[in-house]
């Protein structure tokens, strides 16, 4: 490319008017005029390198006729008068040699028998029961391969065992694509590497890493430049250095519409400006061109916006350049846990987390934020909503693009219901002792797990209800909610629950009374969820309404959330759990305890996956690791309730 790969053609403008994807994918891949030039590299070091021309077999592989068994080296010719009732004696040397499996085939023998059907009969005498046939147990010239022969086509990406297939065949070196140079640019006075202080507002430049490590498994090279800041000159000085000494510039941020957004302006004015918004969801503010001949994208900041503009993008492009095809991703079908909407107009990609339960695969999506970092980490699979759907109900069959091995999805035990930090201690014991088995966790509230369990939706249920007649937690909700199945309960922990205030607790708050008081605001969790009921339960014996509350219908739905809520001074307080207080080094006001189960399908007490789960429920080492939490009560953890 460094001859230009990409083509003339008619210049398209566009600021923000959305192209639909699949066309926007072809105006950039139209615009590439063929791959990057060759070059050799010794055999060895070929991993993942595509092949730039045909590969043809410079030996015979074997390149001489080979024993296939150990045993004798014979003539066939000779053993035919051989039977059981008449035994073929044969002396070493005249009639026959001892090989073993490899080894060259004396000239004038063309059959090996078996050491198993050979009987010594004296010193260099042995018998033989049975005639042998020519070429038997003989590897021929070429078996394998015939000098030659092609190998392998142009194109091709090289796997470890074909690297030893062509070493065999005596080719030590192969002429491959050169790999493409990508130059990655984060942009943006907020961005600072890692590592740096972070000071309010700054953001850690996480995005030229992924791009780069994504470049890399597409086998190309990855480098990154220094952070440009929000200024229009240098940034487009930046781009011009990058095109002139990369392949592929990729621009991070920037690229939407906003009054610092200058990507699309400067990519204009360096090349031509193909793409500016594409109908996808995230990843919406996406810009494409070419300058000097060479792709330039523009990659929206939010680090999933970036992760889909990579899988979009980035993949099928560098897949052009080395002539290699790019890999398609398993799909299979799932049942949508719960609904998931979305606005007509653009094609929305969901992550999903995935288990199978029973005969049924079910998905659970993740947090569809762009700037919903970790979805990117949790999630197995990928749910894509057209742009002429309004979404997608609870229970609907959906079609799932896997990004994990189908193999780890089998193995996932899907937990859903009310989430606890305890379950991710149970998760990383489990990973640990039965390798490649993984605890995938999703919050839905404690009666959405209920209803989950119930449904044949999940493996386990994760729950924490309190009856407020009977003072008993979970049964009666149990018996309420889905008094047709057949579960088994057990308790996970006791723990104590309480309010999450900032350092020194500024507020002075003492008891859930203060909650009404004016100059308090409150972080909720929401309906359906333990720590609500537990929350409502508590205001109705105190005799408060929660309309007194500022910030009663601020919903979150994990410990975690309430406790970064207030850590990040969006709320004074909010109800959870210890241990979420301390991960976020806030104070914690105590206001009772509670029991914690795991509710299991009785028919999934035997379950290859959850077996290991409960057993690890009742270990040593997992009560362990529970204490070391703080706020829990190992005092019946891992006791079978009902």
């Amino acid at each position: 490319m460094e001859d230009g790969c990409c083509g003339a053609g008619v210049k398209t403008r566009g600021y923000l008017h959305t192209t639909p994807l699949v066309e926007a994918q072809e105006r950039l891949l139209a615009r590439l005029i063929g791959r990057l030039p060759a070059e050799s590299v010794a055999t060895e070091d070929a991993l993942g390198r595509v092949t730039a021309a045909p590969v043809f077999a410079r030996e015979s592989a074997p390149h001489f006729h080979a024993a296939a068994m150990d045993g004798i080296a014979v003539s066939a010719e000779a053993t035919r008068a051989a039977s059981e009732a008449h035994p073929l004696r044969l002396r070493r040397g005249e009639g026959y040699e001892v090989v073993d499996t490899g080894d060259p085939l004396p000239e004038r023998f063309d059959a090996v028998v078996m050491i198993e059907e050979v009987h010594e009969s004296g010193p260099d005498e042995v018998e033989i029961l049975k005639a042998a046939a020519p070429r038997q147990h003989v590897r021929l010239v070429g078996e394998d391969v015939v000098k030659g022969e092609l190998i392998f086509p142009r194109g091709h990406r090289l796997r470890p065992f074909d690297l030893s297939a062509l070493l065999g065949c005596g080719n030590l070196e192969l002429t491959v694509v050169r790999r493409p140079l990508v130059g990655i640019l984060p942009t943006g006075d907020e961005v600072v590497e890692p590592g740096a202080p972070r000071e309010p507002g700054a953001i850690v430049d996480t995005n030229s890493r992924m791009l780069a490590a994504v470049v890399q498994e597409e086998g190309g090279l990855a480098r990154r430049y220094p952070i440009c800041p929000d200024d229009e000159q240098a940034l487009e000085q930046a781009v011009q250095r990058i095109v002139a000494e990369c392949d592929v510039a990729l621009v991070i941020a920037g690229s939407s519409a906003g009054r610092g957004d200058f990507t699309a302006r400067v990519l204009d004015r360096v090349g031509e400006l193909l793409v500016h918004g594409v109908n996808i969801m995230p990843g919406k503010p996406c810009a494409l061109a070419v300058a000097d001949g060479k792709p330039v994208i523009g990659v929206p900041g939010y680090p999933v916006s970036a992760s889909v503009v990579a899988d979009l993008f980035v993949r099928p492009l560098l897949a052009r350049l080395l002539g290699a095809g790019a890999p398609e991703r398993v799909r299979v079908r799932a049942r949508l846990l719960r609904k998931v909407p979305s606005r007509l107009g653009h094609e929305e990609l969901v992550r999903v987390t995935l288990g199978q339960v029973r005969e049924s695969l079910v998905a659970v999506p993740l947090g569809r934020g762009a700037g919903a970092i970790t979805s990117l980490s949790r999630a197995r699979g990928l749910m894509r909503i057209p742009e002429r759907r309004e979404g997608f109900d609870a229970g609907s069959e959906v079609e799932i693009e896997l990004l994990v091995p189908q193999a780890q999805v089998e193995r996932t035990v899907l937990c859903v219901g009310s989430h606890d930090p305890a379950l991710d201690l149970l998760g990383d014991l489990l990973s640990a002792k039965h390798p490649g088995a993984r605890l995938s966790s999703a919050s839905v509230g404690s009666l959405g797990g209920l209803l989950a369990v119930a449904a044949g939706e999940a493996h386990l249920a994760g729950t924490h209800l309190l009856d407020p007649e009977s003072g008993e937690y979970n049964l009666p909700d149990l018996a309420r909610h889905i008094p047709q199945a057949r579960v088994a309960v057990f308790t996970l922990a006791h723990r104590a629950q309480g309010l999450l205030v900032a350092r020194g607790n500024p507020k002075g708050l003492r008891s859930l009374e203060d909650l009404a008081r004016e100059d308090v605001v409150f972080v909720n969790r929401q309906r359906g969820s333990g720590t609500r009921v537990l929350l409502e339960h508590e205001l109705a014996k105190r005799g408060i309404a929660p309309q007194r509350i500022r910030g009663w219908r601020h919903e979150e739905f994990t410990h975690a959330a309430v406790a970064v809520a207030v850590k990040s001074g969006v709320a004074d307080a909010g109800l959870g759990v210890l241990a979420a207080a301390r991960a976020l080094e806030l104070d914690f006001v105590p206001v009772g305890e509670e029991r914690y189960d795991l509710v299991v399908p009785v028919d999934l007490l035997e379950d290859p996956r959850v077996a290991p789960v409960l057993e690890l429920l009742r270990s040593a080492e997992f009560r362990e690791a529970l204490r070391g939490l703080g706020g829990y009560d190992d005092r019946e953890t891992g006791r079978r309730v009902a």
